[in-house]
């Protein structure tokens, strides 16, 4: 198979991944439960993983990463610990429903900072001219699941922290593949899956803390166990239950295997694939294509069209001639209304580091005959 739908899941891993989440299945027990072996080497691996993470985000405190389900856990934590209903939350035009339907269910009042795509300049104007108007709340997302849009999310911090205003940062496609400095940034939170750009595996998510934070769900820590409510402290107040240690040793591997490559080579890579592939594309001539003319603004993903074809049609097409795309709206139809996609959808393809220039000559060469044959 010719994977390129990583925006979802990096499916191919480093081994270091699997290995190490097999030898926490036969040799890890959980963190703060019992003074044995099993329960002391989960606990330094938790805090093994959590200083990994401290290293690559620039966070003076592991204490203060979490260990969450994925980044729609994480962002309901973050999301859920500071707006209220009524609030007026402003938010990006690019945004996934991890962060729309939370916001929906709480009843702010969400005002859309919305600009054209790849226009940094335009968000940021839009997010500025928002925030005037009475805002508790600032969320933007990093980069666009479907389109690769990377927002200008140091400036628009720089804006929350004039105002007073707390941000959360959505940085599911960002994080293991854009360089971040969480302690700089001085977010409120910032939320990402572990199973993405961190080749980790699903069901893992980190949340950085910024600050406090309320529970979502309460239960056994492990420590403070005679009170009545959950710890104070980090991160003990937001991990409730049994902790997925398979998962936390998994993540550390991947990592570590990001950290030893370095986020920017990575980004360098995806974009060299995403430059062959739209070289490649180009020359169909049936297929509209949602690419910035400044390479700086667009990671690894690319969406497009092939005008007058359904692009689940088309997407079921590729994956016949074993190519994994995805189609549709992505969970994100507020990147879709965005971009004057909502109706249509787009195909997506999004590149990792184990994507080769080969992958993107397959994926031409297929849509080449796909688009031929269907147009006909």
């Amino acid at each position: 198979m010719t994977y390129l739908d990583n925006a979802a899941t990096t499916l191919h891993k480093p081994d270091s991944v699997a290995e190490a989440a097999y030898r926490a299945i036969k040799t890890l027990s959980s963190p703060g439960r019992g003074s044995h072996e099993a329960a002391a080497r989960a606990s330094e691996m938790a805090y093994a993983c959590r200083e990994a993470a401290a290293a690559l985000f620039r966070a003076s405190k592991p204490e203060n990463i979490v260990f969450c389900m994925n980044a729609t856990h994480a962002l309901n934590i973050a999301i859920k610990s500071l707006a209220r209903t009524g609030d007026t939350v402003v938010v990006s035009g690019y945004e996934h429903n991890a962060v729309t339907r939370p916001l929906h269910a709480i009843g702010a009042r969400v005002v859309a900072a919305r600009a054209a795509l790849f226009d940094s300049a335009g968000v940021l104007a839009a997010f500025e001219a928002a925030l005037k108007n009475g805002a508790r709340l600032a969320i933007v997302n990093h980069v666009s699941n479907v389109f690769g849009f990377i927002q200008p999310v140091e400036e628009i911090a720089e804006l929350c922290r004039k105002r007073n205003i707390p941000l959360i940062i959505d940085a599911s496609q960002s994080a293991g593949a854009i360089d971040i400095d969480s302690d700089r940034l001085g977010a409120a939170f910032i939320a990402m899956p572990g199973h993405k750009g961190l080749y980790g595996p699903q069901g893992t998510g980190l949340l950085i803390c910024g600050g406090e934070a309320s529970t979502l769900i309460e239960g056994g820590t492990g420590s403070n166990s005679k009170d009545a409510e959950m710890p104070y402290f980090l991160p003990d107040r937001l991990e409730a239950g049994t902790h997925n240690m398979p998962g936390i040793a998994g993540l550390k591997a991947g990592i570590e295997f990001v950290s030893r490559i370095g986020p920017n080579k990575i980004l360098a890579h995806e974009r060299k694939l995403l430059k062959e592939a739209l070289m490649r594309l180009k020359r169909n001539g049936r297929l509209k294509l949602y690419a910035s003319d400044r390479p700086e603004l667009q990671s690894g993903v690319l969406s497009f069209e092939a005008p007058g074809l359904p692009c689940e049609e088309v997407a079921s097409r590729l994956s016949e001639k074993g190519i994994a795309v995805r189609a549709g709206v992505h969970c994100a139809p507020e990147a879709h209304r965005s971009a004057g996609t909502f109706e249509r959808g787009t195909v997506r393809v999004s590149f990792s580091v184990f994507n080769t220039t080969g992958d993107a000559a397959r994926l031409a060469a297929a849509l080449e005959t796909i688009t031929s044959e269907m147009q006909k």
